[in-house]
């Protein structure tokens, strides 16, 4: 059979949300295992212990599949909540939060499989790559750019561009050691230089945008 989209049944119904789990887990394993050409809706399902039919009620499409997956990958280490400014938590503490979230996502073995995929499709078929960008790095930069705002109305750090700044963190903390481990020239930090390397990130972003 095919992947081209079917129409979902009993489109009302609530969806089970313990098979669409599954279904994101298997889609996860075999787009990293045999990337995007060589997963099938079929496999997924099979990987899944569902049906065909259960896969395109949940996801519509495969690119729709694939997109869930990066976010769902992505959410795992950085939830929304990582995003939030709760009440009386000091904004330093707030970003080392998601300093420590982002670094462990993008040196997890998941998401180095993923990157050096897409360095492989990306020049084959930019949609995948566009896909990969919105559901992955653009959110996060999003949902970042967003706290950074309401940092601003604080009067703690002061952003003449928000999402450029929200940028420069993001680069700041992947720096030199991810691109090492990324391009197999080095081995992750160790727990001690990872918090090392996140606590001076956020020191140099607050010295950077506090008001003068």
């Amino acid at each position: 059979m095919s992947d081209h989209p079917l129409m979902p049944n009993a489109a009302g119904r609530p969806k089970d949300m313990a098979k669409r789990h599954a279904i994101l887990e298997a889609a996860k394993c075999l787009f990293l295992s045999k990337g995007f050409a060589s997963t099938s809706m079929d496999a997924v399902a099979s990987h899944a212990g569902v049906s065909k039919l259960t896969v395109y009620s949940h996801f519509t499409d495969k690119e729709n599949l694939f997109s869930a997956a990066i976010k769902a990958t992505c959410s795992e280490q950085l939830p929304d909540l990582f995003f939030s400014l709760p009440e009386g938590v000091p904004v330093e503490q707030v970003l080392l939060n998601i300093g420590r979230g982002f670094h462990t996502l993008i040196n997890s073995q998941a998401s180095l499989n993923l990157h050096r995929l897409m360095m492989t499709l990306g020049s084959q078929d930019p949609k995948l790559s566009n896909i990969f960008f919105e559901a992955g790095p653009h959110r996060v930069v999003r949902e970042m750019e967003g706290l950074l705002e309401r940092i601003q109305q604080l009067g703690v750090l002061q952003f003449n561009h928000p999402h450029q700044a929200a940028e420069h963190f993001f680069c700041l903390l992947k720096g030199a050691p991810n691109f090492r481990v990324l391009y197999g020239c080095g081995d992750p930090l160790s727990p001690e230089e990872a918090e090392a390397h996140v606590q001076d990130v956020v020191a140099l972003f607050m010295r950077a945008y506090r008001p003068d």
